[in-house]
């Protein structure tokens, strides 16, 4: 690690936001983590957890694609603003829930939908900004990848403390610090110096300039195979974390703390890999990375699915995540930096659709999948499925570098960059 793995913190905005984000997403893992261990806990039903995940995921599934049109139609500092003020309210109202009923669980998945409309225009309207923040655009792909290594060690600190309050202090703490936790960002974005937004003249309705985002990227094969392979990968593999609950009270025979244990396991591996992104040189070939890491992810989920030492799984999940975290962040990489700047929004939110409506579909049929052949199993299958996408990766690698090599002219679109 260099120095130039944080060259992004030459912006003034960009550091504001990641600093703002990291408090509050340290919040939002916090309050992630007590949702599945509520939910589990009161049910004993790994459908439920299933059903947990789809009640946040699949809303913002089916919003998202609207949020991105309004991303691109409005400013977007205004809507990502309103959308955290809105997150914080939703976690006030669950903090509430929590605190004054003993059985919550149906409330709790109600609020999940909730967070899941206002993620609809959140994800899309933040991912887009983030071009707006970075004073050298250059710096852009670096800036996506420290966002990966924001939210993953999130990811690493946030279950570990969620698994010691929830035995300490009770599950409510958990919700009540990730609502105090957007003071922070929201206190970032209010002291932004951004350009004076400049209204833009459309000549198309909302739904007009959806149907121009789906055009774009069905006539942009690159962009097209980025977003069918993270969908593939959110519906088969991804969803292996849904199971960790059941991990950590099954298998392990564990409490709350094994529980957030593995889940900042995940996030070390997943930190580890985004700074592991974040320090590649410029020019690096970012397919083949996500090539060798899609096996890697693999690997690592075969050798943990039976895995019976708790210290050698952990150290095997580590290595999973690792290799999980280019999935999505090479892939938003490569969008951030090939996409159209008109079309950033919309195509950023067809992204997220890709990767938010196939994962609570996913967590629904590994949930219902493990219900008949166990929670071993189907993490082993779902290791084996990842390793058959590494094969797809490598298949599409291979022929670009053959067509690469058959034409000593490049013969790209306007609208198509090789990746």
């Amino acid at each position: 690690m260099n120095l130039t793995t944080f060259r992004a913190f030459k912006s003034r905005n960009y550091r504001l936001f990641f600093t703002g984000q990291s408090i509050s997403l340290l919040g939002t893992w916090m309050q992630k983590t007590a949702v599945s261990w509520v939910i589990y806990s009161m049910t004993h039903s790994k459908f439920m957890l299933g059903v947990s995940v789809f009640a946040t995921l699949f809303p913002s599934a089916v919003f998202t694609s609207i949020g991105g049109v309004v991303s691109d139609r409005y400013n977007r500092h205004r809507v990502l603003l309103l959308t955290q003020v809105l997150s914080m309210v939703q976690a006030i109202l669950l903090t509430l829930v929590v605190f004054f009923k003993h059985y919550a669980v149906w409330e709790i998945i109600a609020l999940s939908v909730v967070l899941g409309i206002i993620n609809g225009f959140d994800v899309p309207a933040r991912q887009s900004l983030v071009y707006e923040m970075v004073d050298d655009k250059s710096d852009l792909p670096n800036a996506v990848a420290l966002n990966s290594s924001m939210v993953n060690l999130s990811k690493l600190l946030g279950p570990a403390i969620a698994g010691i309050a929830i035995e300490k202090l009770g599950e409510v703490v958990c919700f009540g610090l990730n609502a105090v936790s957007f003071i922070a960002v929201i206190g970032s974005l209010l002291l932004m110096k951004l350009p004076a937004y400049v209204p833009k003249t459309h000549t198309k309705n909302i739904l007009g300039e959806l149907a121009e985002g789906f055009s774009y990227i069905r006539q942009t094969p690159s962009i097209r195979y980025i977003i069918s392979m993270l969908g593939l990968v959110s519906l088969l593999v991804l969803p292996f974390t849904t199971l960790m609950p059941v991990y950590a009270k099954d298998v392990f025979h564990g409490t709350a703390s094994t529980f957030g244990l593995i889940d900042s396991a995940i996030g070390l591996g997943a930190f580890i890999g985004a700074i592991f992104l974040a320090s590649l040189k410029a020019g690096t070939n970012l397919s083949r990375v996500l090539m060798i890491n899609t096996f890697v992810f693999g690997t690592g989920l075969i050798l943990f699915s039976y895995t019976p030492w708790y210290p050698l799984a952990l150290l095997f999940i580590v290595i999973g995540a690792f290799g999980m975290m280019s999935q999505i962040t090479i892939s938003n990489t490569l969008l951030q930096t090939r996409v159209a700047p008109s079309m950033r929004g919309r195509v950023i939110s067809l992204y997220v659709m890709a990767y938010s409506s196939a994962l609570p579909i996913g967590s629904l049929l590994v949930g219902a999948i493990s219900q008949h052949i166990g929670v071993q199993n189907t993490v082993l299958c779902q290791g084996i499925l990842a390793l058959l996408i590494g094969v797809l990766h490598l298949r599409f690698f291979q022929r670009n570098k053959l067509k690469q090599s058959a034409s000593a002219l490049p013969t790209t679109s306007p609208t198509e960059v090789p990746i």
